[in-house]
């Protein structure tokens, strides 16, 4: 369940799956939103969206904790110091923008009327914004401008590990895939 000092464990590896594909399916759903659906449907979509933002929220806090608690596998030897540097940075970022952009949309939602805290019709999630248009369209465009940067991002992101399995052929997405060997 938890990383050794060469690999993933089977937690960090779900977190990372579930929170990729869930944080790719809500970019492309949250462009596909805004652009595609017709203007008496967006209050529906933009909530699943919110909805489901508030899982990403969570489930980001739970697996930095769950970092904390098992520290990542150490990156290989053979990686230059500035590899190492930019590996680091991205992570970083990655987490920091995932966690902006869930909650400027949190945000963008306390101050849009009517507000996006409904989750799934179950209960409501506290705002820790108040009511106001303006506020509400700076939170917005900044949600957005960072959910760009977010993406661009995964897509460093992606193809460091492409360039890590295919070019340098070490066992960086390996580890990730629960690959064990070369």
């Amino acid at each position: 369940m938890k990383n050794s000092t060469a690999t993933w464990g089977s937690v960090a590896r779900a977190f990372h799956w579930i929170l990729g594909f869930a944080i790719i399916g809500m970019l492309a759903y949250g462009w596909w939103m805004n652009h595609m659906v017709p203007r008496p449907d967006r209050f529906f979509h933009r909530s699943i969206h919110a909805d489901i933002g508030y899982a990403v929220l969570l489930l980001t806090t739970v697996r930095l904790i769950w970092r904390a608690l098992s520290p990542p596998p150490a990156l290989p030897e053979e990686m230059r110091r500035w590899e190492r540097g930019l590996a680091t940075v991205n992570h970083g970022a990655l987490y920091l923008v995932t966690m902006l952009v869930a909650l400027l949309g949190w945000a963008h939602s306390g101050a849009h009327k009517p507000d996006y805290a409904d989750w799934f019709g179950l209960f409501r999630v506290p705002q820790f914004t108040s009511e106001n248009r303006a506020n509400a369209g700076l939170f917005e465009d900044w949600h957005i401008y960072l959910a760009y940067t977010l993406l661009a991002l995964i897509v460093l992101h992606i193809l460091a590990a492409l360039y890590h399995h295919f070019v340098r052929r070490d066992r960086v997405l390996a580890r990730m895939l629960g690959r064990s060997g070369t």
